[in-house]
């Protein structure tokens, strides 16, 4: 070939690569693991990454630390997806983020908390989010939730033990997250010192003394080594506040249309490897630091939790349409509660 044939097959090529447009970047999807590259939030989005090839999406994953990062990138647009806590995913869609509201899935049964009720009826709520029927629901304004998993119970952490009631825990310093308006209101109508924090520090916040009180899951015991701020004086109290969810939200603008539903579905999948992983992590709370409230303790502080989240919808800041479903879950597992009788969960 000659030095013309050769340029002339160059000028083709480049021809041809401008009718083809410019060659577009793989959808970034960021994520949040409190354990960076080491953790099983990355893990879990390398897995999924690869499973939504099948769907013509080639993720490219990306992961911090500072969960602000990430959610105020995907706001930006610099994300195509992003894995966050329920709390950060509420602004961009606020069905699936009332989720995680103060005592929506607590259930209780003779004066003590079923967990594995509570439990249930979150995993209800999530498997009607990923059915065809309430594809509707996932979608708000130019986002839309493709998946979403519980990370456990969040127990008061105590770094003194006391009896919780609505009126022991005025003068308290407890900590309260500075993206969740709705802690801070319940906080501080009890008395209490609402204390901002977030995931980085509320662990050392803790351990150093600047908070008397924390409401975390099991899978936060042994990384932000939470033993050392319990001492041991300090404890768990088997009384979860809420049950917190991680959830995949998209910019509709930047992934198929097409791609929630699968999405949803396979996320819905992983739902019994996401108990397995929060049952292990509460069994590696030493059993000395759990403790219960008494019987005639619990009611009242399950009343305070309703009166917090109806406050929080009020607000603007709970779905009222999520509140009433998980009412119904709630109901069904026991139909004896007091609140069953009475119409506490809409406008």
């Amino acid at each position: 070939m000659t030095p013309k044939d050769h340029a002339r097959t160059w000028l083709a090529l480049a021809c041809l690569a401008t009718l083809a447009g410019p060659t577009r970047a793989a959808p970034l999807l960021c994520v949040w693991d409190i354990l960076g590259k080491g953790g099983e939030v990355h893990t879990l989005a390398q897995d999924y990454a690869v499973a939504m090839v099948r769907e013509g999406v080639h993720f490219e994953v990306r992961t911090f630390t500072d969960e602000r990062v990430v959610a105020e990138d995907f706001r930006a647009g610099q994300c195509a997806a992003a894995i966050l806590t329920g709390f950060r995913a509420r602004p961009f869609n606020q069905v699936t983020g009332s989720l995680d509201s103060l005592g929506s899935a607590v259930v209780v049964r003779d004066g003590k908390v079923d967990l594995a009720a509570s439990y249930e009826v979150l995993r209800k709520l999530i498997q009607v989010f990923a059915s065809p029927q309430a594809a509707a629901l996932m979608t708000e304004g130019q986002h839309e939730v493709g998946g979403i998993l519980p990370v456990g119970a969040a127990y008061p952490m105590l770094r003194e033990r006391f009896e919780i009631t609505p009126h022991t825990l005025a003068g308290k310093r407890v900590a309260a997250f500075d993206h969740d308006r709705v802690q801070a209101m319940l906080i501080q109508k009890m008395g209490a010192q609402a204390i901002s924090s977030d995931i980085t520090n509320v662990g050392a916040k803790f351990n150093n003394g600047l908070v008397d009180l924390i409401h975390m899951p099991a899978i936060t015991f042994k990384p932000f080594e939470l033993a050392k701020g319990m001492g041991s004086k300090g404890g768990v109290l088997r009384m979860p506040v809420m049950i917190p969810t991680l959830q995949l939200v998209f910019n509709r603008a930047q992934v198929p249309a097409t791609l929630g539903a699968p999405s949803r579905v396979y996320w819905a999948g992983l739902h019994e490897g996401a108990m397995k992983a929060i049952q292990r992590a509460e069994a590696e709370v030493p059993a000395r630091l759990w403790f219960d409230l008494p019987p005639d303790h619990v009611q009242p502080y399950v009343d305070v939790l309703r009166e917090g989240r109806i406050a929080g919808a009020k607000a603007g800041l709970y779905s009222w349409r999520t509140l009433n479903l998980m009412k119904k879950a709630r109901c069904q597992a026991s139909p004896a509660m007091a609140e069953c009788s009475v119409p506490t969960e809409s406008p």
